[in-house]
């Protein structure tokens, strides 16, 4: 019997449960429709990435694209050859949710079944529950009940298939990338080799994670976004590993899990806050110096060279991730929304969960929120975690000759056309105290 796989963040053949209850049923369609909904409002950047990973797919099975409304196309394409049902891993995102419900019941009224196997996570979001049976609100105790269930382990590609086409498709879009910007290679293979670099240094991810001048962490997240592999994979490989560094990374899929399954929980949160009460904050209007944050400017060397790495390759490293996101909310007093528009603008692994609850969690308004009073001063971030200024020198070049990479002289910024500091840290993490004193 016919059949319709649906791909989506599942952008591979290895380790795909929805992929083979799909050849269970029979001869198969890959298909990926271009949604507007979700083409439309992306960066540049994933667009172009997603392109270049739907190519990749491309080589290992003929994949069928579609333009338009998922509902009225996939209820076409499995009528044109035959199906009666439809397989997808399940979406858990606000957009995808709704729009998975909508289908069903197109795909229903047309007697053709959607059926959800698996998701883009280890652990579905809301599998995990507290013993009330409510959603976890704090990472610790979800992560060690999320430790606890367990998951399946990893499943093989399918063999032996035979595929289905549509006479009606388009071509897999070919934009450019963004002028100077330089993205990762895609696919599932381009993830299976970088993952297994990454296991060659795993072991030393304890020690070097914060620390944006080396190669210290995975470069995974832009594989996790599309589903180039599952991170069931991933824990698979780990698990015999006894390092310390594994363990962490470990804790950091775990973190990823956790704000998929607060986000499902709470979807308002992907746009409010998660804790009101900072609503009430007074924040300033944007103007030049939002503007100078986001094209690296702000004559804060840590802060710019993570905006320009950001602009130059659609990732920031994480340490720097939090320093950024820590200046624009308490040195320039605006919401956190701002920023999180922003790397979602520009971040090719950017994913809805984790990038509006990271910026909750600097912000203070998220869950295991960093306190508030905890405000990063990007001199001494930069110092601590980029000692010997490689990850500044690399990213704001006219300063590789300055006396002190992260704190410049008035003589060395004038020398390259460096800019002064576009706030007194000192002067704004007062501020920032005061407002928060305001809504305590």
């Amino acid at each position: 019997m016919p059949a319709v796989m649906w791909f989506r963040r599942d952008l591979r053949l290895g380790d795909n449960p929805a992929l083979l209850a799909a050849v269970a049923d029979g001869d198969v369609l890959p298909l990926f429709v271009l949604d507007p909904a979700l083409w439309g409002p992306a960066g540049a950047v994933r667009r172009v990435y997603l392109g270049a990973s739907l190519r990749a797919l491309s080589q290992d099975l003929p994949l069928v694209i579609t333009e338009g409304d998922p509902v009225r196309r996939v209820v076409e394409a499995a009528r044109e050859v035959g199906a009666q049902r439809v397989h997808v891993a399940a979406d858990f995102g606000p957009y995808g949710s709704d729009r998975d419900e909508r289908v069903e019941a197109a795909l229903a009224d047309a007697g053709i079944e959607l059926v959800r196997t698996g998701s883009p996570y280890a652990v579905a979001p809301g599998r995990v529950t507290s013993g009330s049976g409510e959603p976890y609100k704090v990472y610790t105790p979800f992560s060690k009940a999320w430790a606890d269930h367990g998951w399946r382990g990893p499943v093989d590609a399918p063999t032996g298939v035979t595929w289905l086409s549509l006479d009606s498709r388009v071509e897999i879009p070919d934009d450019p990338a963004p002028e100077g910007v330089e993205l990762p290679p895609a696919g599932e293979a381009a993830a299976h080799t970088r993952w297994a670099d990454f296991l060659d240094r795993v072991a030393n991810y304890d020690d070097d994670r914060d620390k944006p001048g080396v190669e210290g962490t995975s470069r995974m997240s832009v594989h996790l976004k599309w589903g180039e592999i599952h991170p069931r994979t991933m824990l698979a490989d780990l698990a015999p590993l006894r390092s310390v560094g594994a363990a962490t990374y470990r804790k950091e899929l775990a973190w990823r899990e956790f704000y998929a399954d607060v986000l499902a929980a709470k979807p308002h949160t992907a746009r409010d806050y998660l804790r009101p009460a900072y609503a009430r904050m007074r924040y300033d209007e944007p103007g030049e110096q939002l503007e100078a944050w986001q094209q690296g400017r702000t004559g804060y060397p840590v802060v710019d060279a993570g905006m320009r790495q950001l602009r130059a390759t659609g990732w920031m490293h994480n340490r720097v991730r939090m320093i950024v996101a820590s200046f624009l909310v308490k040195d320039l007093h605006l919401e956190w929304q701002h920023g999180a528009r922003h790397f979602m603008q520009w971040l090719v692994d950017g994913d809805l969960a984790s990038n509006q609850h990271g910026w909750q969690w600097t912000a203070g308004s998220g869950t295991d929120a960093s306190p508030y009073f905890r405000v990063f001063n990007p001199t001494s971030q930069g110092k601590k975690f980029d000692p010997r200024g490689d990850y500044v020198r690399r990213w704001v070049p006219e300063l590789a000759d300055a006396a002190d990479l992260h704190d410049p002289s008035p003589d060395d910024r004038d020398r390259v056309g460096y800019p002064p500091p576009v706030v007194d840290h000192a002067d704004e993490r007062t501020e920032a105290l005061l407002r928060w004193e305001e809504i305590r």
